[in-house]
This record gives structure tokens, C-alpha cells and sequence, in this order.
């Protein structure tokens, strides 16, 4: 495993699903903040939640994970994730 990927590591996670944006998002924000990983909501809409978030792989798998089982209230389709470009590179 390279530096980058042990280190920080970012990311655009898209969820895709009816993720009633009102309840999702403190949702999102918390357990991003409980696996300690630097985020920022890019998109939200009723059908749609883009986020950047910035961390170790291995927590950002777990963020996966747990926006897939979500809370109660919303239903996540599908998730898409693809890495963000470093400007330095």
C-alpha cells in the first residue's frame, strides 16, 4: 500500500436513491466527523447526495458502508465513488 492510500486520500462519493436530503445530511456529517474523515457536501437534492471527502481509504470504505445502510428514513440505491485529482500532480 503506497503512502497516499495509508495517508489521506480523496474522493467523490455520489449516493444516488430517495436519501430525503432533510435527515441524511446531519446523518452524513456526523458519522464522517465520528471516523474522523474531512468532508464537504457538493450536491443535495431528493434523488442525489455528491460529497468530497478526504481520509484514509480504509475509513472512507467504512463511510460507504455505512451511508449504504443510512438511517431509517432514506433508501440508497447505489453509490459511485471516483478520486479526485491532486492539483500538485
Amino acid at each position: 500500500m503506497n503512502e497516499q492510500n495509508r495517508c489521506s486520500w480523496r474522493e467523490r462519493m455520489t449516493i444516488f436513491g430517495d436519501v430525503e436530503v432533510a435527515s441524511f445530511l446531519p446523518w452524513i456529517e456526523r458519522h464522517a466527523a465520528k471516523l474522523g474523515l474531512a468532508h464537504a457536501i457538493c450536491v443535495a437534492g431528493p434523488d442525489r447526495v455528491e460529497l468530497d471527502i478526504a481520509g484514509p481509504v480504509e475509513l472512507i470504505d467504512m463511510m460507504e458502508m455505512g451511508c449504504s445502510l443510512g438511517p431509517i428514513d432514506v433508501w440508497v440505491e447505489t453509490i459511485r465513488r471516483a478520486p479526485i485529482e491532486s492539483e500538485s500532480g
